[in-house]
């Protein structure tokens, strides 16, 4: 099977919904563009104005609901976010007041029993991903067929919440690529790290309901928590669903 790029996915607001994208355009040293660029803050959370870890925010790994929601660019900063069982909403994430909106939105989604959310947090062009350094995450189809047989359960995309997913490699090839550098398309990137999984993956992305210990389940058949790599873009350029890897 030829190697190829399948799916392109951006999360604006760190943990609250993902959108699928045909197209986007990398830079150079840069995270994708518009993934993990809000998030919201804890209650409980110590913040700087820089990049802060992912414990000062909400997210899935508490409060799996979150994982059900769904986002939809509207142009510009205002964005769509919808919930099986929740009303719609389309704030603009800076305009203060529809910021507040959405913390006020979210509060039914999230565990009573954990901080609550308090505020929208950025920071001018920093990522708030899990991942310090400005990079990209990049998963495997196969492995993620793999790790459904193993759980006896169809494992969506969504579950994981990645950038880029890859089809034509064999299953847990992408740790095989640690160091390495791989064209996709006309972007260049370096592969960097494993990136290891918390509970957030046990949470069904269609019901918000955790449904397997899909943790146990790594454990249990490859003896790690790791889904997926993180990626340097080196080269930027224009991607597009169906480009060639190699």
């Amino acid at each position: 099977m030829q190697r190829r790029l399948t799916h392109i996915f951006r999360h604006p607001v760190k943990a609250i919904g993902l959108e699928a994208l045909e197209s986007v355009m990398l830079s150079a040293g840069a995270c994708l563009p518009l993934d993990r660029v809000w998030a919201v803050a804890t209650e409980a959370a110590r913040l700087d104005g820089g990049w802060a870890r992912c414990g000062n925010f909400i997210r899935g790994a508490k409060s799996p609901e979150l994982m059900a929601v769904r986002v939809k660019s509207q142009g510009g900063t205002s964005f769509a976010f919808s919930h099986p069982r929740h009303e719609s909403i389309t704030p603009d994430l800076d305009v203060p007041a529809d910021a507040a909106r959405l913390v006020d939105w979210v509060k039914p989604l999230c565990n009573p029993n954990r901080a609550a959310p308090v505020q929208i947090y950025r920071v001018p062009e920093v990522a708030l991903t899990d991942n310090p350094e400005p990079e990209i995450s990049i998963l495997n189809q196969s492995s993620r067929r793999a790790l459904s047989e193993k759980a006896g359960l169809d494992l969506t995309m969504e579950r994981f919440r990645g950038n880029l997913w890859l089809d034509g490699l064999g299953p847990w090839e992408e740790l095989d690529l640690i160091g390495k550098r791989l064209s996709i398309g006309a972007v260049t990137v370096e592969v960097t790290a494993p990136i290891e999984r918390c509970a957030a993956i046990t949470a069904n992305p269609e019901s918000g309901r955790v449904d397997v210990n899909t943790l146990d389940v790594l454990e249990d058949g490859w003896g790690h928590r790791d889904f997926g790599v993180f990626a340097r873009v080196i080269d930027g350029g224009q991607l597009q669903v169906g480009d060639a890897v190699s």
